[in-house]
């Protein structure tokens, strides 16, 4: 699994860990082996240019999403090597947004980002929360995800 995680923010950010939670997440999530993707941590002028672009919000937002080859996750009773491959899209995530709503949330900087970052991937992988059905499985998975990352973190075997 390819990631390239790019900070162009100017803001501190450990971009190691934040491509280590990129891959885990896409190994849980059973994608093939080959898959690629991008995150770009960027300052606050430029997600709020791609928000105004492609959502048609003005000012910045936290995280957004932008899919490529539509791969869906893996079913449990296949391999990830039986999956589809390709490149799964790019993520552009705002530290400073992520700094902002942080304490609010109870989380560091970091954490908040970790957080954003997992739920651009699975926004790249077809989940949404637009309706109450959604939103309730998509925060479901995001949160086991965020848990198992944080026992692997941790040295507890996440299985």
């Amino acid at each position: 699994m390819n990631v390239d995680v790019l900070n162009e923010s100017g803001a501190e950010a450990d971009v190691v860990d934040l491509t280590r939670l990129a891959r885990f997440v896409m190994r849980r999530m059973r994608l093939h082996p080959g898959t690629e993707m991008t995150v770009r941590l960027v300052e606050p002028d430029t997600i709020a240019l791609l928000n105004e672009q492609w959502m048609g919000k003005k000012g910045p937002t936290d995280v957004l999403s932008f899919p490529m080859d539509e791969l869906s996750p893996g079913r449990e009773d296949t391999r990830p090597e039986d999956n589809d491959e390709g490149y799964l899209g790019d993520i552009a995530l705002c530290p400073q947004v992520a700094a902002q709503q942080a304490p609010a949330a109870g989380h560091t900087p970091q954490d908040e980002m970790e957080l954003l970052l997992v739920h651009g991937v699975l926004h790249l992988l077809g989940y949404d929360h637009v309706d109450p059905e959604e939103h309730r499985e998509m925060f479901g998975v995001q949160g086991r995800l965020l848990l198992e990352w944080q026992r692997a973190a941790e040295g507890v075997d996440p299985e």
